[in-house]
């Protein structure tokens, strides 16, 4: 195979469409404590009223609590076709057919009050009032894992390749050994009250009660404040390059790690409500608030994506794209190259081999989203995002 080089010079932009604003969904006027999505399923964890799925994209919802005994879902993790809910006083529960039926697991499991369930293989932690527990067998046991937790008030569990980090009243935790034992690496923090945690490659982010949102780039070793300032930071989650946060004033988004946020919470209720739980789909954004219930956003309305390409570059036109594209590359040199299109979470949606230089691609079949599109041979791989609207 020849190999094939270009020069790509490439100018990204994201901002969002002026008219753009969220939609409430049918799940109205309920507390939400936790939203997970899986595929096409989207589960939403209530104060009151348990757990609700949808499977349209949040158009309709049912509440499937059948052998539930507590209705206070503070956090929910989904696992294949397992999905584990953690609730406030009644410890764990485990449904492996999309919550048409819910069993308790807590044998071992001493405190109950549930905050958050990561899980990474086949081992499952569970984050409490009381810290933290592991199974190793589905839940059918657990055992704690605290040695070195100075602080036992786990709000926030997230899960990076063998680390675990633990967010806490007391500051953030690091396991590398399945919570045998725990570290704090607290260096740079200004408030070790820890509300959430998320993770997006080998950034994590923290979100804390009164200072913002905290980043770090070496696995906790060392934390830089990034924005939101003065701000209690409730949820926040990533996707690709896509960083949104919720606090009590607003919800924000970011594409360049915290350097700078853009106001994304227009057409959402406040004052007296707030965010407590955000979630994101293939194609949309799902905030859940305190007692207005789940809200939604298309990720094509993230738009605004400009290009600039060099001589012997690379051209995706017309972006945003309906039902086709036209991918350009200014290069004579005709080696056998590969066109992917992923999903914003890493998903491989579609892929051919170009045979020429310009070339017409079809994307009828992929649903409106943000995705990224690469071109590659042997010896590159260059990508740049393409935004399918409808």
């Amino acid at each position: 195979m020849k190999k094939f080089t270009f020069i790509l010079s490439l100018l990204i932009a994201i901002t969002i469409t002026s008219n753009a604003q969220w939609q409430e969904t049918e799940l109205a006027n309920v507390i939400i404590r936790s939203l997970a999505v899986s595929g096409s399923n989207i589960f939403a964890g209530t104060r009151y009223s348990g757990v609700h799925l949808s499977t349209n994209n949040g158009d309709s919802w049912t509440a499937v609590n059948s052998g539930l005994t507590n209705a206070n879902v503070r956090s929910i993790a989904i696992s294949g076709t397992n999905t584990f809910l953690g609730t406030q006083a009644n410890g764990v529960f485990l449904s492996t057919n999309n919550g048409d039926l819910w069993t308790a697991i807590n044998t071992g499991l001493t405190n109950n009050n549930v905050t958050s369930l990561a899980i990474s293989g086949t081992n499952i932690f569970a984050g409490t009032m009381g810290g933290v527990f592991l199974s190793t067998n589905n839940g059918d046991s657990w055992t704690a894992v605290n040695s070195g937790l100075t602080n036992v008030k786990v709000k926030s569990l997230v899960i990076s390749g063998t680390n675990i980090f633990a967010g806490t009243m007391g500051g953030v935790f690091l396991s590398s050994n399945n919570g045998n034992s725990w570290t704090a690496v607290n260096t740079g923090l200004s408030n070790h009250s820890i509300n959430t945690l998320a993770i997006n490659g080998t950034n994590v982010f923290a979100g804390t009660s009164g200072d913002g949102i905290f980043l770090s780039y070496n696995n906790g070793s060392y934390w830089s404040a990034i924005g939101l300032s003065q701000q209690h930071i409730a949820s926040i989650v990533t996707s690709g390059t896509i960083i949104v946060a919720s606090s009590v004033e607003g919800v924000w988004l970011s594409n360049n790690n915290g350097n700078s946020w853009i106001n994304f919470g227009n057409g959402l209720p406040y004052g007296y409500y707030h965010v407590s739980s955000l979630a994101i789909s293939e194609t949309f954004i799902f905030a859940g608030l305190t007692e207005k219930g789940v809200w939604k956003r298309p990720l094509s309305e993230i738009v605004g994506i400009e290009e600039i390409t060099s001589k012997n570059g690379m051209a995706i036109y017309p972006n945003p794209a309906a039902d086709f594209f036209t991918l350009k590359i200014d290069n004579d040199n005709q080696a056998d190259k590969t066109l992917n299109i992923y999903s914003l979470k890493g998903s491989l949606v579609k892929t051919e081999t170009p045979q020429h230089n310009q070339q017409e691609i079809n994307i009828s079949k992929l649903n409106a989203g943000i995705y990224i599109v690469e071109i590659k041979s042997e010896s590159f791989s260059r990508k740049q995002k393409l935004v399918i609207q409808r």
